[in-house]
């Protein structure tokens, strides 16, 4: 009993002096030149790498994560509308109730950086993650306006895992029936 109750006082008296000053107790144990006996010799631990860092995928990406409150919805309608300023990007269910969504602002992009393909590709990847989080597995695409984002967006939401059944284009045509803008001077 005698052995415990000293083992128990020893690691306290070892705090207090590790906390009260480190500085000291170093070169007193040098001036010995014995090792601390009631502590095990340190070895240098050698962490595995992982695999995505073997693969070398990015860590910190974003993943599809279920929805606390999944839809479970397996096809739907994804509308893009790609305007020279802007691109977003609106996934329904077949009714047209809104599943997810997500613009170029939404995204980060501002000013003129928000017409741009990438910005487009990147819109597109976020309203699908939302999409995908209720069980959205196949979409019909719905494409308007005549932005630089068209292309990029459809080529997004393939990539990322959905499967595309028909794409439209459903920009809207006059038959001569208003007076058309000004011309746009560039």
């Amino acid at each position: 009993m005698a052995e415990e109750i000293k083992k128990k006082t020893a690691p306290k008296k070892e705090a207090k002096a590790e906390g009260a000053a480190p500085a000291e107790k170093a070169p007193k144990a040098a001036a010995a030149g014995v090792a601390d006996a009631t502590k095990p010799a340190e070895t240098p631990v050698v962490v595995a790498p992982t695999a995505a860092e073997l693969l070398g995928e990015d860590a910190n990406a974003k993943k599809i994560v279920k929805a606390k409150h999944a839809k479970n919805i397996a096809s739907g309608i994804a509308n893009i509308l790609a305007t020279f300023n802007n691109t977003q990007v609106t996934i329904t269910d077949a009714q047209g109730n809104l599943i997810g969504w997500s613009s170029a602002g939404r995204v980060g992009f501002k000013g003129s950086r928000k017409s741009t393909a990438y910005a487009a590709q990147q819109v597109a990847q976020d309203a699908a993650r939302q999409a995908m989080a209720h069980g959205m597995k196949e979409v019909e695409i719905r494409v308007k306006g005549p932005g630089s984002g068209r292309e990029s967006a459809i080529r997004a939401l393939q990539a990322i895992g959905l499967e595309i059944s028909t794409i439209k284009d459903v920009t809207p045509v006059p038959h001569n029936g208003c007076r058309p803008r000004k011309k746009r001077r560039v």
